[in-house]
């Protein structure tokens, strides 16, 4: 005859070990998106150049917690710029999907890709450039790949309803094309955010719109007919 288990004893001990596991993990996971959401905070507070040390005293928190869960600057430059990028690149799409045109649909790209760079130009610098913590100044492989992967979905996204505009038989015409005009978006759009305020600054809105004549008319549209 079996005897009933102890009360308190039902559950197999390999089911309360994941249980421990399963809560511990979540526990790590949830505090890990804090770090980064107080990092943020941080950066945007006192620039893009803010140590680890400057990081996690704003945290109110030691270096070495963040060393734990980052590994190091890169690594968290990497978990900030998952995040900021995700929010960039779902904001982008969000945009071209209201637009009506194609060129409207490049305005409202560019556009929101500003928009979301100047809300704070600090902590879009920590996530876009290269890491001080590498010592021979090049870009840690991780935050290049988030980089690289944000703006491939990115040209993927202009490249969409300009290919549906040129209609078929143009794939060499907009073949280069999106790499290209991410490097004008993204260069010209940098050099705005670092440009001092002054009278002479063109806006938000006003630089989207001469980013986007760029993109589809280029520099000098009087030149367009010339043989």
């Amino acid at each position: 005859m079996n005897n009933p288990p102890p009360p308190g004893d039902s559950q197999p001990v390999s089911a309360a070990v994941d249980g421990r596991a399963s809560r511990w993990q979540s526990h790590r996971e949830e505090r890990r998106r804090e770090l980064i959401k107080a990092a943020r905070r941080a950066v945007h507070l006192l620039g893009s150049d803010a140590s680890m040390e400057d990081i996690a005293a704003a945290a109110g928190t030691s270096k070495s917690v963040f060393y734990r869960y980052f590994g190091d600057k890169a690594g968290l430059q990497q978990a900030v710029g998952d995040v900021v990028l995700n929010q960039m690149q779902r904001r982008i799409q969000e945009a071209a999907q209201a637009a009506q045109t194609p060129r409207e649909g490049l305005f409202a790209m560019v556009s929101a890709y500003l928009q979301m760079a100047e809300t704070s130009p600090n902590v879009y610098t920590f996530v876009t450039r290269y890491s001080a913590a590498d010592p021979d100044g090049s870009q840690s492989i991780a935050t290049a790949g988030a980089l690289g992967h944000f703006f491939d979905s990115i040209a993927d996204m202009i490249a969409r309803p300009m290919r549906t505009h040129l209609g078929p038989g143009k794939e060499a015409v907009i073949g280069y094309w999106p790499n290209a005009a991410i490097g004008l978006v993204r260069n010209a759009g940098e050099q705005w955010l670092a440009s001092p305020d002054s009278p002479g600054k063109p806006d938000q809105e006003t630089m989207a719109r001469q980013i986007t004549a760029w993109l589809c008319v280029g520099i000098a549209p009087e030149l367009n007919d010339v043989p």
